[in-house]
């Protein structure tokens, strides 16, 4: 049997247990989504988590953990009878990968049976495997759209509905959710992450003692997993109890209307759309309430739960991070308090169950997963970075350009920034004399769609045309395997002329595994953007680059809703740069595109040479993904190496020539370029026409 690590022996990361453990308390709060960088103990607490949940009573040989008490009624192995076998085992832990299918989560009919057999044979999936256990998807913001929506859906309503192959299913699916992601790797998109009822950013300790403890544990526990289990057994069993009675607390907690005015004057002050932030945050009130051993929601039950309800339903832009300015909060719950609450938090007084300070310290409860302890040092903030007030810093998480009154900033009048000296921190001159600057962004606006010609097969998006596994019918194949979408028109067209040749007599047909079709589906794909901007000299003049940037910010957030990979190549001087290797965050795209600098020689060579070798890399890592090649530029070459060998090197690829040129006086050399790359010219005034498509010249 394997050992997991014990969730008691997790060093800080306070909040995050307290975020798992209300859920683990009432499944209405929605679940949690864990963001943070790699390496920070994310999928360990989660895995710890599950062993201390409360063992589950099942009815025995139930494929969907159906409890003898009150079984469902709908179960697709029921009905179940009073009186029927029942066994005892453990809250289940369900992992969903990142390539998994509809089929694999919500399950499917088995066509093979269903035709050669004549039976209508449902298979379960992971949503049936994780009822009454926890559902973790481990980098969810990886996971398809379709798969998000699926099982989030599936999760609010507590039951699964399978609808295909002109069968009905639905069966019981609660759970607790848990999701964890890198933001580097890419965002969610704001309609999903409102879906997750709690949200948490973790990072790790900058503490040198606080890390030295993680790893003094983490060697212990490899070096005898059993024998470190042992010293934390006492604590776990106190936590697991703890679940216990706060789980049988929770419906005598009472939700006082003032406590009710409060929560919906929070949400409403920070501006949060719909009300879903409304009730997961009384939802997580009344189980903050529970765990604490009060019989009704406080102050301090409401302003905890809101650190964690809010911070991901304020976003107003995709490239905004999360954030909760804590001192409004603070404002605001004061200015709504009642009398009502008791002066230390209830019965328990408010204590927040124990320090960790290790497994024989003798304290009552589990090691600090609702507040401060020992392992949480001073200055470690432990809700991701932010300012002294409390607020996130919107502008550093972006990289957004915010300028100061009268120039201070270093906005100049020309709408750039002056570049400064890093050494002396004096503004260096401007593009005049082939020095640097970094130009202002101004907001970003609706962009044509930019297509990738032909049919592909890439990870499903909102860009190209593709085969996918959802999307409108367009014919039938051979299945590879198992089939996942039948063709009846086409399977029983392939049957019918080997009748007689079967020996068919009577009404039925004879199918055989050959005959089996299956749909193919056209969808949408989302591509590799690529984005080479010349940030030479002479795109520094005249405003010009305020327009480039904001052009390509606007196609950045195209492609963050139509769910790309971007990149982004720069040149200037004498050679180009790779500013972004492809990646999913867009986010990382926009913030390196804000700061920068232009100025000095234009090496468009140089520039295509680099936009050919990223996407030969990429070509290798994921072959399957089509590219698309932005190029903004006015044309010009000031610098060495031949175009028109290099601007070979891109022949066969998609590209879009965007041409800076401005003035009454054009000499249209970015025409000579698209005509050499064999791709569509786009002025960069076009941008914000009317949408329409542009595709690949020929």
């Amino acid at each position: 049997m394997t050992i997991t690590y014990p969730f008691s022996a997790v060093v800080g990361l306070d909040d995050l247990k307290l975020a798992l453990l209300l859920n683990a308390v009432s499944p209405r709060v929605g679940g949690v989504l864990v963001r943070g960088e790699k390496g920070t103990a994310k999928s360990t607490i989660v895995r710890a988590l599950a062993g201390q949940l409360p063992a589950v009573r099942v009815v025995a040989g139930c494929r969907f953990a159906c409890d003898p008490a009150a079984p469902d009624p709908g179960c697709p192995d029921g009905p179940h009878e009073p009186g029927e076998q029942r066994s005892v085992r453990p809250a289940a832990l369900v992992e969903l990968p990142v390539g998994a299918s509809e089929d694999r989560l919500a399950g499917s009919l088995d066509v093979e049976r269903a035709l050669t057999e004549g039976v209508k044979a449902f298979e379960p999936g992971l949503l049936a495997a994780a009822h009454r256990g926890v559902l973790y998807v481990d980098e969810v913001n990886l996971l398809h759209d379709h798969l998000v929506d699926l099982l989030l859906d599936a999760a609010a309503l507590g039951t699964c509905y399978v609808e295909r192959e002109s069968v009905s299913v639905r069966h019981a699916a609660r759970f607790l959710l848990v999701g964890t992601m890198n933001p580097e790797e890419g965002e969610l998109r704001p309609q999903l992450l409102d879906r997750f009822g709690l949200t948490v950013e973790v990072r790790a300790s900058r503490d040198p003692g606080e890390r030295a403890e993680v790893i003094r544990r983490r060697l212990a526990f490899d070096a005898d997993p059993d024998a470190f289990a042992a010293r934390w057994t006492g604590a776990e069993s106190k936590l697991a109890e703890r679940i216990a009675l706060a789980r049988a607390r929770l419906a005598d907690v009472r939700l006082p209307d003032a406590r009710l005015r409060q929560i919906s004057t929070v949400c409403a002050a920070f501006e949060v759309d719909g009300l879903r932030a409304d009730l997961v945050t009384a939802h997580a009130a009344i189980a903050h309430a529970a765990w604490h051993g009060r019989d009704r929601v406080t102050t301090e039950d409401v302003r905890a739960t809101a650190r964690l309800a809010l911070p991901h339903r304020r976003r107003r832009d995709p490239f905004d991070a999360p954030g909760l300015d804590e001192e409004l909060l603070d404002r605001l719950l004061a200015e709504t308090s009642g009398d009502d609450d008791p002066p230390d938090g209830g019965p328990d007084g408010g204590t927040d169950g124990g320090t960790d300070s290790g497994p024989d310290s003798g304290t009552d409860g589990p090691p600090g997963p609702d507040g401060p302890d020992h392992d949480t040092p001073p200055d470690q903030d432990r809700n991701g970075p932010q300012n002294r007030d409390g607020s996130q810093d919107q502008e550093r998480a972006s990289g957004e350009h915010r300028p100061g009154p009268d120039g201070a900033d270093g906005t100049q009048a020309d709408g750039t920034q002056k570049a400064t000296d890093p050494a002396s921190g004096t503004a260096e001159p401007g593009p005049e004399s082939g020095t640097a600057q970094v130009a202002a962004v101004a907001a970003p606006y609706r962009v044509p769609l930019l297509e990738v010609p032909g049919v592909g097969e890439g990870a499903a998006g909102r860009r190209s045309r593709s085969r996918t596994p959802r999307g409108r019918a367009t014919g039938s194949r051979h299945p590879d395997g198992r089939v996942r979408d039948l063709h009846l028109v086409a399977t029983l067209l392939a049957a019918a002329p080997h009748q007689r040749q079967r020996g068919r007599t009577g009404d039925g047909l004879r199918l055989r595994q050959e005959d089996l079709r299956e749909t193919v589906r056209e969808g949408r794909e989302g591509n590799l953007v690529l984005f080479v901007v010349d940030a030479s000299g002479s795109m520094a003049a005249r405003k010009r680059m305020t327009a480039v940037k904001t052009a390509v910010l606007s196609l950045l957030l195209d492609a963050y809703q139509r769910r790309d990979k971007v990149g982004l190549v720069t040149f200037r001087g004498h050679a180009a740069t790779v500013a972004l290797p492809p990646t999913s965050s867009v986010e990382a795209g926009a913030a390196r595109l804000r700061s920068l600098p232009t100025g000095g020689r234009t090496p468009l060579a140089a520039g295509l040479v680099t936009a050919a070798e990223v996407l030969r890399v990429e070509r290798l890592r994921d072959p399957a993904r089509r590219p698309l090649v932005v190029l903004v530029t006015d044309g010009r070459v000031t610098a060495g190496g031949d175009v028109d060998r290099a601007a070979g090197l891109l022949r066969g690829t998609a590209c879009v020539v965007v041409d800076c040129e401005s003035g009454p006086v054009r000499l249209g050399l970015a025409v000579r370029l698209a005509a050499r790359l064999g791709a569509p010219l786009m002025p960069l005034e076009d941008l914000g026409s009317a949408v329409r498509d542009y595709r690949k010249a020929g």
